[in-house]
C-alpha cells in the first residue's frame, strides 16, 4: 500500500523510515493487549496504515505536520510491551515508532537525559557500569523503552523504595504538539502530571530527564511460607523496615511458584514464596522476619550473579501474569490497590468468596511515602460477565482497580486526567494523538480532522 501521504512522509525522512509493507505495519500495530481475553477479539485486526521511524526530533516534528495537514491518526510506540492495547491504533492512520530515537544525551550525578527510544535494559547496563542505577523499571525492561514507561507504565521493580512515576520518577519532559508548526515543549513539575502515562494522546514525548540512584549489589531471595497470610505478613514487615535496602518485595500464593519454570526446582510445592531483591548485608534481618512470621529462607541469588542468570525480578509485576499465561492460557489479571494495613482482611473476604478463581500476587511499594500493597491478582477467566462481577466485588470491600481491560485511560482511572484532557485540547486541537483513548469532558471534546 502507497498512499500520498506516505510519499509526502518518505520525502522528508528517507524511504526506509516510512514502512507500508503488511507484514511490517501488522506487527508494529501491536502490543500485548492480548493479556485481556476482553480486549483481545475487539482489538486483533486494528492496524494503521503506515508505520514511521524517525531517527530525530527534526523528523518526527516533520512527520507530524504532515499527517496534521492531512488529518491523519497518529499512534506512538516504544516497544510495544503495555498491556491495554495503548498502542493500536483504533482509527488506522500512522504508528509513530519512537525506538529510533536511541541516544543517551547526558549522564548526570544523579540523573540521565535520554531520547524516548532508549531502551531500559541497555539503559540500566551502562548506569551499572558508571556505579549508578535506575530507580525504577518494568518487568519488561530488557526491551521497553524509557518512553514507553513513561508513556504507559505507573510502577515496578525499585518502587517499593522510590515510589511510582508520578513520586518524583520523572524529572523533565520534551514533548511535541500536533499542528500545523508542532511547538517543541519543555516540562518540569506539575506538568508532567499531563504527560506520565497519557498513552501519546496530550503530547508526543521525545526526550526525558530521569533520576538515578547509587550502584547496589542486590541479593536475591525467596522466603517462604505455608499459607499466603504468612507470606503477605512477612512481606508487609520487610517492606516497612527501613534498615533493609530493597527493590523488590513481591508475595505470590501458591500455586502460583509452580508457574515459574526455569526456577520451580528450587521453590518449595505447595508454598507460598516471596520474591524480595535486598542489599547485600541485609540478610539476617530478612532471616529474622521470616522466622517471625513462621516461614524460612529459600532459594538465593547472590548478589555476583545479579544478571548472569535469569532473576527474580522476571517472576514479579506482570511477569508473574505471563508466566501463569503460559501454564494456562485461561489466566487473566487484574491491577488493584489493597489498604495499607488491612489488606488481609480484604484478601480474606476474597478469597472466601472466589477461592481459587482468584490467585493472590502482591506487589509492596511506596506511593506517596506510604507502603501499600499493589496487587495484580491472577482471576481464572470464563466470561466478561463474571470478570466484572469480581471486579465488583474487589470494588465493594474497599479495594480498588484500575481495569487493565480497556484502552480508554478514563475508565482505568490512571493518571491525572483533567491535566491530560486539558493539554490534549492546547496540544492537539483536530484530535489525531492516538483517538479514542482520551475521553473529553462533553461539550470540551477537541475538533476532529473533517469535523
Amino acid at each position: 500500500m502507497t498512499t500520498d501521504w506516505t510519499k509526502e512522509m518518505r520525502g522528508l525522512v528517507g524511504e526506509e523510515r516510512v514502512l507500508v509493507s503488511s507484514d511490517q505495519v501488522d506487527k508494529l500495530s501491536k502490543d500485548y493487549y492480548w493479556y485481556s481475553p476482553v480486549l483481545e477479539p475487539l482489538l486483533r485486526d486494528k492496524r494503521a496504515e503506515a508505520v514511521a521511524v524517525p531517527e530525530s526530533e527534526e523528523q518526527v516534528a516533520q512527520l507530524l505536520a504532515v499527517a496534521f495537514r492531512r488529518g491523519i491518526p497518529v499512534t506512538t510506540r516504544g516497544a510495544g510491551t503495555g498491556n491495554y492495547g495503548q498502542a493500536v491504533p483504533l482509527e488506522g492512520g500512522l504508528v509513530l515508532d519512537l525506538s529510533g530515537l536511541d541516544r543517551v544525551l547526558e549522564f548526570g550525578e544523579d540523573y540521565v537525559r535520554v531520547q524516548a527510544g532508549v531502551r531500559l535494559g541497555a539503559l540500566e547496563k551502562k548506569l551499572r557500569e558508571r556505579g549508578q542505577e535506575l530507580r525504577i523499571y518494568p518487568s519488561t525492561f530488557m526491551k521497553a523503552t524509557v518512553g514507553g514507561f513513561v508513556c504507559g507504565g505507573s510502577g515496578g521493580i525499585g518502587s517499593i523504595t522510590w515510589g511510582n512515576l508520578w513520586d518524583g520518577n520523572v524529572l523533565e519532559a520534551v514533548a511535541y504538539t500536533m499542528e500545523e508548526t508542532p511547538r517543541r515543549l519543555v516540562i518540569q513539575g506539575p506538568g508532567l502530571r499531563a504527560y506520565i502515562h497519557n498513552y501519546g494522546t496530550s503530547g508526543i514525548l521525545t526526550e526525558l530527564k530521569i533520576p538515578v540512584s547509587s550502584k547496589t549489589e542486590w541479593r536475591q531471595t525467596v522466603a517462604q511460607f505455608d499459607d499466603f497470610e504468612s507470606c503477605a505478613r512477612f512481606a508487609r514487615a520487610v517492606a516497612a523496615d527501613d534498615s533493609i535496602r530493597k527493590r523488590l518485595v513481591a508475595p505470590v500464593e501458591w500455586p502460583i511458584p509452580s508457574f515459574f519454570r526455569p526456577i520451580v526446582k528450587h521453590l518449595e510445592p505447595g508454598s507460598s514464596a516471596c520474591l524480595m531483591e535486598i542489599e547485600d548485608g541485609g540478610e539476617d534481618a530478612l532471616a529474622a522476619h521470616a522466622a517471625a512470621a513462621g516461614g524460612r529462607i529459600g532459594y538465593v541469588i547472590p548478589s555476583s550473579q545479579y544478571r548472569a542468570v535469569i532473576g527474580l525480578s522476571d517472576f514479579t509485576w506482570n511477569h508473574t501474569t505471563l508466566w501463569a499465561l503460559k501454564a494456562d492460557p485461561s489466566f487473566t489479571y487484574l491491577q488493584a490497590g489493597f489498604h495499607p494495613t488491612g489488606f488481609l482482611d480484604q484478601i480474606g473476604s476474597i478469597k472466601r468468596r472466589f477461592g481459587d478463581e482468584v490467585l493472590m500476587h502482591l506487589e509492596f511499594m511506596r506511593s506517596g511515602g506510604v507502603v501499600v500493597p499493589a496487587s495484580l491478582p491472577l482471576v481464572r477467566y470464563t466470561t466478561k460477565e463474571r470478570l466484572y462481577e469480581i471486579i465488583a466485588y474487589f470494588r465493594q470491600t474497599g479495594v480498588s482497580v484500575n481495569d487493565p481491560h480497556t484502552w480508554t485511560l478514563e475508565m482505568g482511572g490512571r493518571g491525572e486526567l483533567e491535566e491530560m484532557q486539558a493539554a490534549k485540547r492546547d496540544n492537539d486541537p483536530r484530535g489525531l494523538l492516538n483517538p479514542g483513548k482520551l475521553q473529553m469532558p462533553a461539550g470540551r471534546s477537541v475538533r476532529r480532522a473533517g469535523a
